[in-house]
């Protein structure tokens, strides 16, 4: 066993922790961000902890194994959604994350690759919605904080005859396109600077190092295909207006959102 659970793996964990959280608060890295940590970290090990005894229901049955898929897909709209706008747009995230992880699902059943069994699909689903979030979250932000900082180059482009969504799309592309530079570094340099977690489990669970690394190599690949679809679907929404950072009400002057 790689982690005995018990006491002392308790202890070291809060140690961690609390670690964590009083460096945030004494490096002042962001308002109520020592808090964010210490909850995220309670809500992982209760959440970790039920999951682990969901999984065990869940993969008994195909119709259940779907439910719980969709459960973790609304769980990570939501977190994006919430990260990204604080007004009613926040569900369109549903689209990036869907249409970057759905297609390569769909390829991963229809091909054999991946068994319509709990055991396999729900790590890998998992892992593909957790970089599709990721990839949206990060896109999305990085998009509309661009939009908000340079609004006057926006105003140029539509002043010089570019539609409203070409003026947004020329400020925001680079900004919300740096979204992929923790996937892309992370497939550059694995096996050399880290041992991903689908590598190293593969190998714990008794897998030849070539086994462990093929899956390995699946997952990163996907991974990248996953954010590379989220983030263009991201900057598109963006770029339309649709998902933006405006009160949902129209402004009296009738500005349109996004703008």
């Amino acid at each position: 066993m790689l982690l005995p659970v018990n006491v002392t793996f308790g202890i070291v964990l809060a140690v961690l922790l609390a670690t964590a959280a009083c460096v945030a608060a004494v490096a002042h890295l962001g308002p109520g961000r020592a808090r964010e940590m210490v909850v995220a970290g309670l809500r992982a090990a209760v959440q970790l902890g039920a999951v682990s005894l969901v999984i065990g229901w869940a993969v008994r049955s195909v119709p259940l194994l779907f439910a719980f898929l969709l459960v973790m897909y609304a769980v990570a709209v939501r977190t994006a959604g919430r990260r990204v706008t604080p007004n009613g747009t926040w569900w369109l995230t549903a689209l990036p994350i869907g249409a970057g992880v759905v297609p390569v699902v769909a390829v991963l059943l229809l091909t054999g690759l991946v068994p319509v069994k709990g055991i396999a699909l729900i790590p890998v689903t998992g892992i593909l919605i957790g970089g599709g979030l990721t990839a949206t979250v990060l896109a999305g932000r990085r998009a509309l904080d661009e939009l908000a900082t340079r609004h006057g180059e926006v105003e140029a482009g539509m002043a010089i005859g570019l539609s409203d969504r070409d003026a947004r799309l020329e400020v925001a592309r680079d900004a919300a396109a740096d979204a992929l530079l923790p996937g892309l570094d992370q497939t550059r340099t694995v096996g050399l600077v880290t041992l991903p977690g689908a590598f190293v489990g593969m190998l714990l669970g008794g897998a030849s190092p070539l086994q462990a690394g093929a899956v390995q190599l699946f997952v990163l690949v996907a991974l990248m295909a996953v954010q590379a679809v989220a983030v263009a679907v991201v900057l598109e929404l963006v770029s339309r207006g649709r998902l933006h950072r405006d009160p949902a009400v129209p402004s009296p002057r009738g500005a349109r959102p996004g703008t």
